[in-house]
């Protein structure tokens, strides 16, 4: 998990969280900040271990930690935020020492991350999309009756 830590005090990363967490500020929804990005690579971590799939866990981590990371963005420009993250992404993937290919796969992931289409994968990609809406507290949010996620969406238990 060296790299993870690495990235975790990488320029780009701090810079592009301190956006999202200044373009947050006055959200009463759910926050797209170091808080979510950690639920999602623990809920990450579970399901990988649940379902035997071996991916490594510094890339469930990475994938967690960079998925919403151009958030702000979505909300400076109307680039969908999977987009953003997923440019945002390689440079700071390399810099913290992730081959090409990795780097690949998990771009991949945070590219897709949005896809219901991929929720039921066997890979990084559907752990990422089960975990990012397994990390979500719809059941215990004064926000929820005005959240725009439809019902179904919503967690409504706790399950990790």
């Amino acid at each position: 998990m060296d790299r993870i830590d690495r990235m975790l005090k990488q320029d780009l990363f701090l810079y592009h969280l301190e956006q999202n967490n200044a373009a947050e500020a006055d959200r009463r929804f759910c926050r797209h900040n170091l808080s979510h990005f950690l639920d999602v690579a623990r809920i990450g971590r579970i399901l990988n271990l649940e379902e035997n799939l071996g991916i490594p866990a510094d890339w469930i981590y990475a994938a967690a930690l960079l998925h919403d990371l151009g958030r702000h963005i979505q909300y400076e420009d109307q680039t969908p935020h999977a987009l953003a993250s997923g440019k945002i992404a390689p440079e700071i993937l390399a810099d913290c020492g992730f081959e090409e290919e990795e780097t690949r796969v998990i771009t991949d992931a945070i590219l897709h991350h949005g896809d219901s289409g991929i929720a039921k994968e066997r890979s990084l990609r559907g752990v990422l999309y089960r975990a990012d809406k397994a990390s979500r507290p719809c059941f215990a949010c004064e926000a929820e009756r005005d959240c725009n996620w439809k019902g179904e969406k919503k967690n409504r238990r706790l399950r990790y």
